[in-house]
């Protein structure tokens, strides 16, 4: 049977905020053009601290390097079961937490132009201006200049480029080398911001984003050699025929102990990321701010570890755009370890949840929804471009429709030219379709030499219509 695609309804609703200062923020709410009083006395004591922790190239299943984290932000908040980010890519996916977009109405659609994001719609320059105390420590956006400071934060530890050891930073507007390990180095200058808190009032936010684990996955040297749990891959990984998969896959060389090495790379390197979320939560602690922070924790994307023979990102696949996504706030109500939230979440929700929860509605147009409301999405768009005319070994520029059960995934002839715009024909290069019931590891691409009745039978018309629609709104 056909099933046509219903178009995503929103029902967000905000009803988590009975913790604010009721009736007098509101009336301050009026005042100012972000929704927030941020002169009310008791609006300012009411509004939560902000700290979203942001790893770099961290796919799920990788819980076993975490615990802290793990007992910390799910103990005592929520695991979204069902975390996702809406390019795997990593400007691109940070542009989307930033600003609550898709890539294609954010503008930064690949490494390369990190200018292209429309400062002003951020949720940084939103909490700066409703009287957060706002600071940055550790990577931002990739290709920005080091020497250009972060627009919107108040303090930052800017780091530039993936080095692990003896890193070059933007310090508060100076570029120089700070040695040490850069998980310790990125702590120690959160741990310093958080210590403000006890002479200044004002709410904080902190983004705080570590390098690891992205490659080369260097780790600490106390966990240089630590053992890693033993691993046997998936299904996906050593895939015995590929012959149904678009070229690039089928030329992928990833093999199990690739992936085997990848991954224990990986973990060795979260580790230091789980004494540095550790230490955060202790500090939180000490100064009484525990329960009025709201905590988010995800990855800027997945990784694959050999699953179709390919080692990287960047591919419509679920180890590549899956990710853990964690969210703790005891004071609204997601403290007691909630039950899994089994919602399809994304990167592009944490903007609209860190405004709903500080009471400030957006002056610019979101695609995410406040994790705080009932909103939920039967499905999800998820894109990526190639940086620059094709090459061989590369995926081709894509669009997905992922829901639970299917994904329907389109290849175009399209990739971004020098300003970071999209040129090429469009032209539909490749297909896929998964049947994510039947086949969870993506073995069987059902589009492989379908007949038209076969692909009426799976729905794909619709499908295909549904995801031009997304894609260009």
């Amino acid at each position: 049977m056909s099933r046509k695609p219903q178009p995503p309804r929103d029902t967000t609703t905000f009803g988590r905020r009975g913790f604010l200062a009721g009736a007098a923020s509101a009336a301050a709410a009026t005042a100012l053009p972000l929704g927030l009083g941020a002169g009310s006395a008791a609006a300012a004591t009411a509004r939560p601290n902000v700290l979203v922790i942001l790893t770099d190239d961290q796919p799920k299943q990788t819980e076993w390097a975490t615990p802290k984290t793990v007992d910390w932000l799910v103990g005592h908040g929520v695991r979204f079961t069902s975390g996702h980010v809406t390019t795997p890519l990593c400007a691109p996916s940070r542009s989307s937490i930033f600003s609550g977009k898709y890539a294609h109405h954010h503008g930064v659609r690949d490494n390369g132009h990190p200018y292209n994001l429309d400062q002003h719609d951020t949720v940084q320059r939103a909490l700066r201006q409703a009287g957060y105390r706002t600071g940055l420590f550790g990577k931002y956006l990739n290709a920005w200049h080091p020497a250009d400071n972060p627009p919107h934060f108040e303090e930052w530890l800017l780091s530039d480029p993936v080095v692990y050891n003896d890193g070059q930073y933007n310090d508060n507007g100076t570029v120089r080398t700070i040695p040490g390990y850069s998980t310790s180095v990125i702590r120690d200058r959160t741990l310093a911001f958080l210590d403000k808190a006890a002479t200044d009032p004002r709410p904080w936010f902190a983004f705080v984003a570590p390098k690891a684990p992205h490659a080369p996955n260097t780790p600490e040297p106390k966990y240089a050699g630590t053992p890693v749990p033993a691993w046997d891959g998936r299904p996906s990984v050593d895939e015995a025929d590929r012959s149904d998969k678009p070229q690039w896959i089928q030329d992928a060389t990833g093999t199990l102990a690739t992936g085997r090495q990848v991954r224990a790379n990986q973990l060795r390197t979260l580790l230091s990321v789980d004494d540095a979320v550790q230490a955060v939560r202790d500090r939180l602690a000490a100064l009484g701010q525990l329960d009025n922070t709201l905590v988010i924790y995800l990855g800027d994307n997945g990784y694959t570890w050999a699953d179709h023979g390919w080692s990287k990102k960047s591919v419509p696949y679920l180890p590549s755009v899956e990710v853990p996504f964690y969210l703790s706030w005891p004071a609204g109500g997601l403290g007691a370890g909630s039950p899994a939230d089994h919602r399809i979440v994304a990167n592009t929700d944490l903007a609209p949840t860190i405004l709903d929860a500080a009471g400030i509605t957006p002056d610019w147009t979101l695609d995410g929804h406040s994790l705080l409301g009932t909103h939920s999405r039967d499905h999800l768009l998820v894109e990526w471009w190639e940086q620059g005319p094709h090459q061989a070994g590369s995926p081709h520029s894509w669009s997905s429709y992922l829901s639970r059960t299917e994904q329907y995934t389109e290849y175009y002839k399209l990739h971004t030219d020098a300003d970071g715009r999209p040129a090429g024909t469009g032209e539909v290069a490749f297909r896929e379709y998964y049947d994510l019931d039947a086949d969870p590891y993506q073995l069987v691409n059902r589009l492989h030499q379908a007949t038209p009745a076969q692909e009426q039978a799976l729905g794909i018309p619709a499908l295909a219509a549904a995801l031009a629609a997304e894609r260009t709104a």
